[in-house]
């Protein structure tokens, strides 16, 4: 055979091998395309997201937002906490990144440095433990809130751990939280970053083919009174915010849900 021949053969063969691996790559970012696809679709429900006032709303893999630009934070962050997902993983906290998928360009995090609030979470690391990158989403600034530690770290974090109770407790809930984007409030850094005088939550158990919920507003303040105290009618947290917390729900089930500020078919204990 001659030397000709040989290169000829090999030429060939490297043309096939770049054409398969090629090919290969392809079907991989395919199903990387899929897999993620799939993914935000399971943690992300849109049937439950709230309307927004915005106009502006993101979804992420772990969670969904409606950022307001004014205020420079979301008006409300939506997720899911599904049973399964209750994992402590203890993994080293990343550096909070610029949320570039905000068009309107999300908050700077030096708005927060020396300014003597915490960056509050609005869908907790915690709630994300159990995969690394969703915890590292949680660390986004169109996730974060100014809050005082002692908030942060006394009442907030009470209610936060008792919705993972509760997220054990009846299989999953689904998750709405932000803070009281209107009135006078402080503000702190260069970009003006709003500080709310009230925070609210609201969980929804759905699992049960009864569809139950619940609706929490806090002052930002500490406080050591029962989380049961602050319970409100969802009602009451669409008048302060203007948002439609539950809009593709049948209308009989969502006024039903939305009026009550009944905590008897909760387990608080």
């Amino acid at each position: 055979m001659s030397k000709r021949t040989i290169y000829s053969l090999i030429t060939i063969f490297l043309v096939c091998g770049i054409y398969v691996f090629e090919a290969y790559l392809t079907k991989k970012e395919q199903e990387a395309i899929v897999k993620n696809g799939l993914l935000e679709k399971e943690l992300t429900n849109t049937f439950f997201l709230p309307t927004s006032t915005t106009g502006q709303v993101v979804h992420h893999h772990g969670y969904s937002l409606s950022y307001s630009e004014p205020n420079e934070q979301a008006e409300w962050v939506a997720y899911e906490l599904k049973e399964n997902q209750l994992v402590n993983s203890n993994f080293k906290r990343p550096y909070f990144e610029i949320d570039s998928t905000v068009k309107t360009s999300a908050a700077h995090w030096r708005n927060y440095k020396r300014s003597g609030y915490d960056r509050g979470h609005l869908c907790p690391a915690a709630d994300r433990e159990f995969d690394y990158n969703l915890y590292v989403e949680t660390f986004l600034t169109s996730n974060i809130s100014p809050q005082e530690h002692e908030f942060n770290a006394g009442v907030w974090n009470r209610l936060e751990q008792k919705i993972r109770y509760w997220a054990k407790r009846y299989r999953g809930v689904y998750v709405i939280t932000g803070g009281i984007l209107k009135g006078n409030m402080k503000t702190i850094g260069e970009e003006r970053v709003s500080v709310p005088n009230q925070f609210y939550k609201i969980v929804m158990d759905y699992n049960g083919g009864n569809p139950k919920a619940l609706a929490f507003l806090i002052p930002h303040e500490n406080s050591t009174r029962p989380l049961y105290n602050f319970v409100v009618s969802i009602d009451s947290v669409e008048t302060l915010t203007g948002i439609d917390f539950f809009p593709e729900l049948e209308d009989t089930i969502e006024d039903k849900l939305e009026a009550s500020n009944s905590y008897k078919n909760w387990y608080f204990n």
